[in-house]
C-alpha cells in the first residue's frame, strides 16, 4: 500500500518525483544497516575527537607546546616565497 505525503515540496519537479516515489515505493525497512553504520563510525569518532585535542595537550611540554606555536606563527605570518 502507498505511503501517505507529509508534505510536499514546492518545487514542481521535486513535488512529481516525490508523488511518484510514494505511489511505486513498497514498504521496507527505512534504515539500512549500512546507515545504521554510518551513524556508529560517526559517534566513535565525534567521541574521540573531544578527547584528542585535550589528552594531546597534557602530554606536551610547555617548551613543545612553544615550538609548536612558533612554527605555526612562521607559517602563517612569516615571509612569502616568490
Amino acid at each position: 500500500m502507498a505511503k501517505a505525503i507529509k508534505k510536499l515540496p514546492a518545487d514542481t519537479n521535486k513535488r512529481a518525483k516525490a508523488i511518484v516515489d510514494a505511489l511505486t515505493s513498497e514498504d521496507k525497512d527505512t534504515t539500512s544497516q549500512e546507515d545504521l553504520i554510518k551513524a556508529a563510525a560517526a559517534a566513535l569518532g565525534r567521541k574521540g575527537g573531544l578527547k584528542g585535542g585535550n589528552a594531546r595537550a597534557v602530554a606536551l611540554t610547555p617548551k613543545r607546546r612553544t615550538e609548536i606555536a612558533k612554527k605555526a606563527a612562521a607559517a602563517r605570518w612569516g615571509t612569502k616565497a616568490d
